[in-house]
């Protein structure tokens, strides 16, 4: 009779002793091992492939302003679960993803009050994800977070790429690569390249109410570098307003063996929710056009006056441009008050000169849509404020994507965008907008972390230094990496609204600015920079009797496969893109830097047996960026999966490529 308790109290110790030794977890494959454990009361984890370290132990944990989850902690709980099905998309890079993936769910107790935080960690084949929960409980008040405690421990100073936080307005900054040691605070996805063989992405995914996570290095004695989490913060100087729960976003590690394969990951979106819709018959992927590039040339202007853009003339030829060749939708820029000093905005008044309806009737006949636009210059709340009926408006209209944008330090005076109140304004207007089926092509963002596959009417958001820089920066536009960095880098974090597809450099507005690429390489860049709102965004005049307009009049911006067949980030990449429909043609980009390249790119992907019709636009005799930019040659030839391609890049040039099965 008196030994029952002394068994239960030993059975207790056991458990305790069971949990103090590391749990792992490996991937479906086996390749990659996750450990975490409890050191010292931290938690920690680390990430290994093939019994090489790949991330080193790496702390976990919060500060919150009623203490901390980082001290005192130990595991008292685990479990495990394993998952593997394949998803249909909306629209995007593939038609279907297989999520397979094996799981591990630590609960810890200690810090604050002995209260509970879980980590559950996810592990792929190409990576790791893991995200806390602090699930309400009597001894936590309001969980307000004042620090995320999240390391990602290199084991030694390597290479990567990055823009800096600080020093960068709206993520509109040219990658640099340098030692992890010497960045600022960066932005993510951080590119690393840690060894020959091994390149990592740090990022995030399904960033829902939370703030953007930021890294800032610290190096060790051991020659290791750690990247600390720092989370944008809100004006007080908290992070996270969490309420009585908190689910944090998923933190991210892409391992690939070659650069590419961190292009073709799609953990983030598997570890986004799927979407839960009925309907989504009136998501439409596309090519469009607008009056926005002779904007940026300072041939037209945004606000109302003799050389206003968006008049409704104006938008008449724009459309029926676009109805001739095959372009579904025409943008339209500064067509409402509040574009001029002292005006307000009004998302639902035009301009005298621009008749809205007239307009919208006119794009329907004609089979086109219209794509509005929606300028905040940062009006967060006064967007809020008249969404509701400007969404009716367009949606009664035929109106079905709009472009937002937000330009601005902070959202209306009080908070920077990438802030957890910015992460909670976008996800309003994305809500609202898809209540009445329309799509979103959200500028000045907080940077995409893979929320499209929840929400498909998310289209395509900017968040990165565009073609306009290649118009109006007096630094002379965008440099040749530029458009071969990016997609190791902002690329990963899903669309961008980059808008490729330049064909006239004439009348530059600063001296000495213009694109830095050939034109074969603003062709190149319709394939390689995704979107699946894709404009083509030079004016009309342009492309008028121009033929390399054929090569974008064919070309799908939603697909069914996506491969990358070679590339080194910053200097050169190829992307092979299959058309989603029952066509079975391919598309291939390839571009490079300011280094003159020949590329040999194996066409095994094709389907065997079959032939296919080339049409390769490329670099002309004696192309180069800076002295003969617009040579252009068109040629065809017949190949097979058996076969390879060669191809001459000039410096910073490019070629574009459309295979055509021969029935």
């Amino acid at each position: 009779m008196k030994t029952r308790p002394i068994i239960l109290l030993m059975a207790m110790m056991l458990s305790v002793t069971a949990w103090a030794a590391p749990l792992t977890l490996a991937s479906p494959d086996g390749h990659l091992t996750l450990t975490t454990g409890v050191d010292k009361g931290r938690p920690y984890y680390s990430l290994s492939r093939d019994g090489v370290v790949v991330i080193a132990p790496s702390h976990l944990g919060f500060t919150l302003t009623a203490g901390d989850f980082s001290s005192d902690m130990k595991i008292v709980r685990s479990s495990r679960d394993s998952h593997d099905d394949t998803w249909a998309t909306v629209w995007g890079e593939e038609d279907s993803i297989r999520n397979h993936y094996n799981e591990l769910t630590v609960t810890l107790k200690g810090g604050i009050n002995k209260a509970q935080m879980l980590v559950t960690f996810r592990l792929f084949d190409d990576g790791l994800g893991f995200r806390y929960e602090i699930p309400q409980q009597k001894v936590l008040p309001d969980i307000i977070v004042t620090d995320e405690l999240t390391e990602f421990c290199l084991p030694k100073d390597v290479p990567a790429w990055s823009i800096s936080t600080n020093h960068t307005v709206y993520y509109e900054g040219i990658y640099q690569r340098d030692l992890l040691s010497r960045k600022d605070t960066v932005c993510t996805p951080l590119a690393i390249e840690a060894a020959p063989d091994l390149f990592l992405a740090i990022h995030q995914a399904a960033l829902v109410d939370y703030a953007d996570l930021n890294l800032t290095p610290r190096s060790g004695k051991d020659g290791a570098v750690t990247m600390l989490s720092a989370l944008t913060p809100w004006q007080d100087g908290t992070k996270v307003k969490a309420g009585k729960s908190l689910l944090s976003p998923w933190r991210t590690v892409i391992v690939g063996r070659k650069a590419g394969d961190l292009i073709t990951s799609r953990l983030m979106l598997n570890l986004n929710e799927p979407c839960t819709w009925d309907d989504t018959s009136w998501i439409e992927p596309g090519r469009y056009i607008g009056i926005w590039w002779s904007i940026h040339k300072k041939k037209h202007t945004w606000e109302q006056g003799p050389n206003h853009g968006a008049t409704t003339e104006n938008m008449k030829r724009y459309i029926d441009f676009a109805a001739r060749h095959g372009f579904s939708g025409v943008l339209a820029e500064g067509w409402n008050y509040g574009w001029g000093q002292g005006e307000d905005i009004d998302f639902l008044t035009p301009y005298p000169d621009y008749d809205l309806a007239e307009v919208t009737r006119y794009a329907r006949q004609r089979g086109v849509r219209v794509i509005a636009h929606a300028e905040t210059s940062g009006r967060s709340l006064l967007l809020e404020k008249q969404m509701e009926q400007a969404f009716t408006l367009y949606e009664r209209l035929g109106i079905c994507a709009v472009k937002t944008g937000y330009v601005a330090v902070k959202l209306s005076g009080l908070e920077l965008s990438h802030s957890q109140y910015g992460v909670r304004h976008y996800r309003k207007v994305l809500e609202c907008a898809a209540r009445h089926h329309i799509m979103i092509d959200n500028h000045e963002p907080v940077m995409p972390t893979g929320l499209q596959r929840t929400l498909p009417n998310l289209m395509t958001q900017e968040g990165v230094r565009g073609q306009e820089y290649n118009a109006w920066s007096v630094d002379g536009g965008n440099p040749p990496a530029h458009t071969a960095t990016l997609p190791f880098t902002r690329g990963l974090a899903g669309p961008m609204d980059f808008t490729p597809a330049i064909f006239d450099y004439s009348d530059e507005v600063v001296p000495g600015t213009r694109p830095q690429s050939t034109i074969a390489k603003q062709l190149a860049e319709f394939v390689i920079l995704y979107s699946p709102l894709q404009m083509a965004a030079d004016a009309i005049e342009s492309y008028e009797n121009h033929p390399a307009l054929s090569f974008i009049e064919s070309c799908p911006t939603t697909w069914r496969k996506t491969i990358v067949p070679n590339g080194e980030i910053g200097r050169y990449v190829t992307i092979a893109r299959q058309a989603r429909d029952d066509s079975g043609q391919w598309f291939i980009g390839s571009l490079t830097d300011e280094t003159a390249r020949t590329l040999t790119i194996s066409l095994d992907f094709l389907e065997p047996g079959k032939r296919y019709r080339a049409f390769i636009y490329e670099d002309g005799p004696g192309a180069d960026y800076r002295d003969n930019p617009m040579s252009l040659a068109i040629r065809q030839v017949e190949l097979t999966a058996a076969d390879t391609l060669t191809l001459h890049l000039a410096r910073s040039g490019g070629a574009a490529i459309r295979l055509t099965p021969i029935p």
